[in-house]
């Protein structure tokens, strides 16, 4: 069995996710892909885990998808299972009720930059470049990089990387909206872990609410967010008790404006 090449590890209510390819610049390869969405189904169910922060190891967060794992696949087999597999991936990380923080401690290109994309806050090392190179490869942005990158970012900034293959320092980043904060290098974790406390001093309740609330108002995931908070409300009613205690009783229930 391969040493897993997304790891997780966690402490005092912290994950962290590392991307561990340091050898081909952190990027995606099939294995990683699934890999993504079984470590943020884990986090998901974890509920001692109140904040994820997530960073590549070596020189790159992440160099975008492998070329080697998606070139030969055929029109059909590229859009059936690399492209949506890797939507499910990272919408399973965007998605997290916990808030994530991305590292960005070395290049993110690409599908790197559409990874990043999926966090609540980027933190961005000073040696960074940031880019969309797909369209000079002949190939789109496919893993949201026209979608949720240009909500989170702006229609304009996503078309001079994909459209006109600009790249962009931390500094200049920065000022775009591309990230959040940008750091010497070396310091992005001590700062994502700082950033992680004023997490852990916030109401844990609270935060979760507003997370999945600014996701539904930017459009991320608005029916599952509706539908969740709902959900949530009418589990913890006296309604459902007395429909669950019907239930299993064999009788009509009783419903009350008594019992709310």
């Amino acid at each position: 069995m391969t040493e897993a090449r997304i790891r997780l590890s966690s402490s005092g209510g912290i994950a962290k996710l590392l991307l561990a390819r340091p050898d081909r610049l952190n990027a995606l390869d099939t294995e990683m892909v699934t890999e993504l969405s079984r470590r943020c189904a884990e986090i998901e169910r974890r509920a001692e885990i109140r904040v994820v922060i997530l960073s590549g190891e070596g020189r790159a967060f992440c160099a975008g998808g492998d070329i080697e794992s998606w070139s030969g696949e055929s029109p059909e087999a590229f859009g059936r299972h690399w492209i949506r597999e890797g939507h499910a991936a990272f919408d399973s990380l965007a998605r997290l009720r916990q808030p994530v923080i991305a590292v960005l401690d070395g290049h993110a290109l690409g599908g790197g930059l559409e990874l990043a994309a999926c966090a609540d806050f980027r933190i961005a090392e000073a040696q960074v470049r940031i880019g969309q190179p797909e369209t000079g490869l002949g190939i789109i942005p496919g893993w949201s990089g026209t979608q949720r990158a240009v909500r989170r970012f702006g229609a304009q900034t996503v078309r001079r990387m994909a459209l006109f293959g600009e790249s962009f320092t931390a500094k200049e980043a920065l000022g775009l909206g591309l990230v959040d904060r940008v750091v010497k290098v070396g310091l992005g974790m001590s700062e994502a872990e700082a950033l992680a406390g004023s997490v852990l001093a916030r109401g844990p309740r609270a935060t979760e609410l507003v997370k999945q609330m600014i996701a539904a108002a930017e459009g991320e995931e608005r029916e599952r967010v509706v539908e969740s908070l709902a959900g949530a409300l009418a589990a913890g009613s006296a309604d459902l008790e007395e429909g669950l205690a019907a239930f299993r009783e064999k009788r009509d229930p009783v419903f009350g404006v008594g019992q709310r």
